[in-house]
């Protein structure tokens, strides 16, 4: 039921830049401040089922407590059965207050047990470490592992690689250790590059026998018109089979680079901001997959921001690149029943216009991507509300994915959650202040404590802690965190995110109905069994309704990347997926913003659960494709007194054509009948079905044919 009620508005803030260490710098676009209804998304199905089958475990006590593994890869990996299962895992951790950050693997048994802990390596003079990466060998089940480090005598840090022989379930017989990137790295004209952060895959080889091991890193020096951030890539490879590790045959490295990239980060003019990871198809072809933020030049322009480079030769050769935009058309839902467009151009104070609304990606830096089984590489983000002038609305970020089909180079955009409803033929993607029947209207209005109308939005806050003032302005950048596992071979996949909203409704809000939630950073995951042509309500576990996180605030969360197949039940499948995270003893980063937190750290995590996949329901699906219209915009749009709908059908066919008003209340049937083939038009002239002329507001006209239903608004002003 449409209804109006009265609630006390919540406001959303802010930007922020900053830079520390080896930590990415940020530049984020201009966010809005506007009151939004303190709202949750309401569910709408049920989540899986679960049970722990390793409860939380403690690795090591560190007090480096932001990103313990790879900002873009997933440092928690399966090893095969054929070698012995389990896990192999790397994180970085800083066992004193003001110790050197190191880099550590563990080695974990098929029931999660640790076997082995330890630092990688044992330097007469220690050196800090970090971001480290982790591949595992497909076939040999040997693990091989980066990370950076300065430890020459120039300011720069180097990317080291390390193999582990890993014979017959022995782990630590570590082959020698290398600089694969010796930074200050000369790239085209540029002599002072710094490529870290790096990434690991494996994928086949052209060598009959082997398989080839890609490390990418990211620039941390920018060569822009403003010195801002363009990180571009800098891959090493090498071929390697599992006989190779064992008799430590020294890696022959190569490089590439992606020339597109690299003339971002020297660009005298344009600033754009990549933020990809890298994957590797079973053909050959390796892929730097995800989106750029560019400046609003660019943005004015149109260009795409959803970028693919590949390479078809093994990473050797020619790169293409391929583009589509993450725009969503949306509208601007109205302050109160026949009101103007509530969010406003506040330089202008006036409503925005639906064309320039629009959802888009957003805030998602730390992303990473698989292939599935049948080809399709999948990327977790945010989208959120954005504006004409670039700027966005915080409390309005939902999870998707892009989806790029390497079969036909096809993009898509796929809503993880919240999902729109399947009946939902209105809007392109879920729309928080229309989610019930009838679609196009807004389901609620609520007044604040002056009175000020504005509509009803359910909100969401997908970052591990709740305050955004926070890192200098910018934990919406530094904090973002989503993963998403490789397809195993039965097509299972898990999306893990983390989200803080009940806890943000109490510290920022002093909404006391979530009071417990204060120190309540929460892990969602969701879950496909079809190769993500269908993702689950999600699984939440945090520490007031999961009983094995009871006094732990979870950070950082890595999936494995695969979900370990158990079996079936009934119709449902069965996987185990091992979680990597960090339970902070205060919530919030001391480690990247000094000061603004306590230095008392946290402990590295290792958990399993074991989940019954939900069996898809058929005929559902989220993808988000453009939509063939009928129905057109009405004109003139403000009318008086009258003005002509026109509709093209497909065939001859019955149709209905009506208008309806703000309450979904039936105002006038202009046609319930035959309509042709081709364009129909019709004129309303403004009345209702009894001649009485209607007042002035918003309408909907809504055309139905062969069980298809479309609906558009109109302005009637007098």
């Amino acid at each position: 039921m449409k209804k109006t009620l009265m609630l006390i508005a919540c406001l959303t803030l802010i930007i922020g830049i900053v830079y520390a260490n080896d930590v990415m710098q940020a530049v984020m676009k201009r966010t809005n401040d506007q009151p939004i209804a303190n709202m949750r998304i309401e569910k709408t199905r049920n989540a899986p089922v679960f049970t722990f089958t390793k409860t939380p475990t403690s690795l090591l006590t560190s007090f480096n407590d932001y990103m313990i593994g790879s900002y873009n890869g997933l440092p928690l990996r399966v090893i095969p059965e054929s070698a012995g299962g389990g896990y192999f895992m790397t994180y970085h951790g800083q066992t004193a207050p003001t110790g050197l950050r190191r880099v550590y693997y563990a080695y974990l048994s098929s029931a999660g047990e640790v076997i082995n802990n330890t630092e990688i390596t044992s330097l007469p003079v220690p050196v800090k470490e970090g971001f480290p990466t982790l591949a595992v060998d497909p076939v040999s089940g040997k693990p091989m592992y980066a990370w950076h480090t300065n430890s020459d005598t120039d300011a720069a840090n180097e990317v080291r690689f390390i193999s582990d022989a890993f014979f017959e379930g022995s782990d630590g017989l570590w082959n020698d250790l290398e600089v694969i990137i010796d930074n200050p790295t000369i790239v085209g004209d540029t002599n002072d590059n710094e490529f870290i952060w790096p990434t690991a895959q494996i994928g086949p080889s052209p060598v009959d026998g082997k398989r080839r091991i890609y490390v990418s890193a990211r620039n941390s020096i920018s060569h822009t018109v403003n010195g801002d951030p363009s990180e571009n890539a800098y891959i090493k490879y090498a071929d390697f089979n599992g006989e190779d590790l064992e008799n430590a045959v020294a890696m022959n490295w190569q490089t590439a680079t992606i020339p597109f990239l690299d003339q971002w980060n020297t660009d005298p003019i344009n600033f754009r901001r990549p933020n990809h990871a890298l994957v590797c198809d079973n053909s050959g072809s390796i892929y730097y997959i995800g989106y750029h933020s560019m400046d609003s030049t660019l943005s004015a322009l149109g260009e795409d921001d959803l970028d693919v480079f590949k390479n078809s030769n093994y990473g050797v050769g020619e790169w293409t690149q391929l583009t589509s935009s993450s725009n969503i058309p949306t509208w601007n839902p109205p302050e109160s029943e026949g009101g103007p467009g509530y969010f406003k151009d506040t330089d202008l104070n006036i409503p925005w216009t639906d064309e320039q609304l629009n959802w888009s990606i957003i805030n998602s830096s730390h992303l990473n991507a698989t292939i599935d089984e049948v080809g399709r590489i999948h990327v977790p983000a945010l989208w959120g509300y954005l504006t004409a002038k670039d700027s966005y609305y915080p409390s309005m970020q939902f999870m998707k994915e892009i989806v790029f089909n390497t079969t036909n180079n096809s993009f898509n955009i796929k809503e993880i959650y919240p999902q729109k409803d399947p009946m939902d033929d209105f809007n392109q993607a879920y729309t928080p202040w229309d989610m019930e029947t009838p679609f196009g209207v807004v389901d609620s209005f609520f007044v604040d404590s002056t009175g000020a109308p504005f509509p009803g939005i359910a909100t969401d806050w997908n970052f591990p802690y709740w305050n955004e003032d926070s890192h200098d302005n910018a934990m919406m950048f530094h904090c973002s965190t989503m993963k998403i596992t490789e397809s195993n071979d039965h097509g299972m996949l898990a999306v893990v995110w983390q989200n803080s909203l009940r806890a943000r409704f109490y510290n920022k809000f002093a909404d006391t109905d979530y009071a417990a939630y204060a120190n309540t950073p929460e892990i969602y995951i969701a879950v496909s069994d079809d190769n993500g042509d269908h993702w689950s309500e999600p699984i939440v576990i945090n520490n007031q309704e999961t009983l094995q996180f009871a006094g732990l605030k979870p950070m950082w969360v890595y999936p494995a990347d695969k979900i370990k197949y158990v079996g079936m039940q009934g119709e449902n499948k069965i996987g185990k997926l091992g979680l990597m995270f960090y339970d902070d003893n205060t919530w919030g980063s001391n480690t990247h913003s000094p000061g603004e937190f306590p230095n008392d750290g946290g402990r590295v995590m290792f958990t399993e659960i074991q989940v019954v996949f939900p069996h898809p329901v058929a005929n559902s699906d989220e993808t988000i494709t453009p939509v063939t219209k009928m129905l057109n915009q009405n004109y003139p749009n403000p009318f008086n007194p009258e003005t002509a709908i026109s509709f093209d059908m497909p065939k001859t066919a019955n149709a209905n054509l009506s208008v309806y008003n703000v309450k979904g209340q039936l105002v006038k049937t202009l046609l319930n009948g035959k309509a042709d083939f081709g364009r129909n038009s019709l004129v309303w002239n403004g009345t209702d079905n009894s001649g009485a002329n209607v007042s002035s507001g918003l309408y909907f006209y809504r055309l139905s044919t062969d069980g298809k239903t479309e609906t558009r608004k109109m302005m009637l002003m007098k």
